[in-house]
């Protein structure tokens, strides 16, 4: 009888009952095939070392956004105004569009158009720490939009910080540079309508509920 169940087999076997159904091993990893690779578990695991790596170039990119948009708009006012001082300070303005637009060559000692004449050095330090707080801002700053919008803060701020700075009657306490005059409006210049610019976007870019990190939120 042994004999014969040995030659037939035994149904009770695992082996003979499971059809040759492979068992897993210890680690629950089913034998005969290769485990689960050690790469692909901690690409799965939540702790986003592989989205991070992606995210860092994509940050830099925006940053280098926003430093080319500040250096543009910082040497067109920069450029502006030098033209300006030597070709058209002391002489009659140019009439762009009839009496509508002109240039003409003013100094200001207040803020942007003209406003706030006897809070020089005050407006000199704001300007200054607009400049700081971008440039800590731009360590987060993954949404391009958000790159030009503080481009462009940068940029003006930095053509007019450095008329405070470098231009009379004194360091810190310097008139701006003004040359755009619009009909019955203040005169301005090109760092002035870059700061209202960059002004207007970072507007429209939070009532569309949008971060400078890039995600978006609604309220």
């Amino acid at each position: 009888m042994a004999e014969a169940e040995r030659i037939i087999g035994t149904p009770d076997t695992p082996d003979a009952a499971g059809g040759g159904e492979e068992r897993p091993d210890a680690e629950g990893t089913p034998a005969g095939k290769p485990g689960t690779d050690p790469a692909a578990v901690a690409g799965e695991s939540g702790t986003g070392e592989p989205e991070a790596t992606a995210e860092r170039p994509r940050g830099r990119r925006r940053i280098a956004v926003l430093f080319a948009v500040a250096t543009f708009a910082y040497a067109i006012d920069l450029i502006s105004k030098l033209i300006v001082v030597a070709k058209l300070e002391h002489h009659p303005p140019i009439e762009i569009v009839g009496d509508w637009l002109k240039f003409e060559a003013i100094r200001n000692a207040g803020a942007a158009f003209g406003f706030g004449e006897a809070f020089t050095v005050i407006f000199t330090m704001i300007a200054a720490a607009v400049i700081v707080v971008i440039a800590r801002l731009a360590r987060k700053l993954y949404s391009l939009p958000w790159a030009i919008a503080l481009g462009l803060l940068l940029g003006g701020a930095l053509g007019n910080l450095t008329d405070r700075i470098f231009r009379a009657p004194g360091v810190f306490e310097g008139a701006v540079v003004d040359f755009i005059a619009p009909k019955h409006f203040a005169v301005f210049n090109l760092a002035d309508s870059a700061i209202v610019c960059g002004g207007i976007l970072i507007v429209l870019l939070s009532f569309r509920g949008l971060d400078p990190d890039g995600t978006v939120h609604k309220d």
